[in-house]
């Protein structure tokens, strides 16, 4: 686990791709169970560490998350999530060449829970929500016709960029789930810049991780 800060209210760490990030009914070791075991072992702590989760990230994604070490902190992240000052930057690389450098892609969103997937729908649809983010090509692979994006977005919705980017042609390199064209069984999607505000010092934060890939 490479930790990239740690006080006394968050410890913000990296994220492997392919662990979840809480535990789920595979059994598979998750970060924050990790993140426990680390401040209860490294602070002697009696019991259970406490550790708030204010945000995740899909199991097969890597990259930056914050995690509260006290409940007035998570309440206070928690909040800056649904107001969206807590910023999240995703670098992924997707099928095909993007003609437009730079847009924005606005759809609405259908959560199957019984299949786990999101759906693109007509916003009429019971329990349709919008997804809106936006997108820069950063580079192209001419060889492998892939495009290198860096994307911010202003909606946390489920598999929110996977199913955009699939559903505007660009399916993400890897995701088996939302139809990419085989090349790879690992996506290519990584949480590459956390930027929020500190819960008690009102310092602003912001931290980095460049993907592998």
């Amino acid at each position: 686990m490479n930790i990239l800060f740690e006080d006394n209210q968050i410890i913000v760490v990296e994220k492997e791709p392919n662990m979840p990030t809480q535990a789920d009914k595979t059994g598979d070791m998750d970060l924050l169970t990790l993140v426990k075991k680390y401040i209860k072992e490294k602070y002697n702590k009696p019991g259970d560490a406490y550790i708030g989760l204010v945000h995740r990230l899909d199991r097969p994604v890597g990259g930056v998350m914050v995690f509260a070490r006290t409940s007035k902190s998570a309440s206070r992240l928690s909040e800056q999530v649904r107001n969206k000052t807590l910023k999240k930057t995703y670098i992924a690389v997707v099928d095909g060449i993007i003609e437009n450098k730079k847009g924005i892609l606005e759809d609405y969103l259908y959560k199957d829970e019984r299949n786990n997937i999101s759906k693109v729908v007509n916003k009429e649809k019971k329990n349709a929500k919008l997804a809106k983010l936006e997108y820069e090509v950063i580079g192209y692979d001419e060889k492998r016709n892939l495009t290198r994006v860096k994307i911010n977005l202003h909606t946390g919705r489920h598999h929110q960029i996977r199913v955009q980017f699939a559903n505007f042609g660009h399916s993400l390199f890897g995701d088996q789930k939302y139809g990419c064209r085989g090349k790879g069984k690992q996506i290519r999607l990584w949480a590459s810049r956390l930027e929020f505000t500190h819960p008690v010092t009102g310092e602003k934060m912001i931290f980095e991780s460049e993907p592998d890939f």
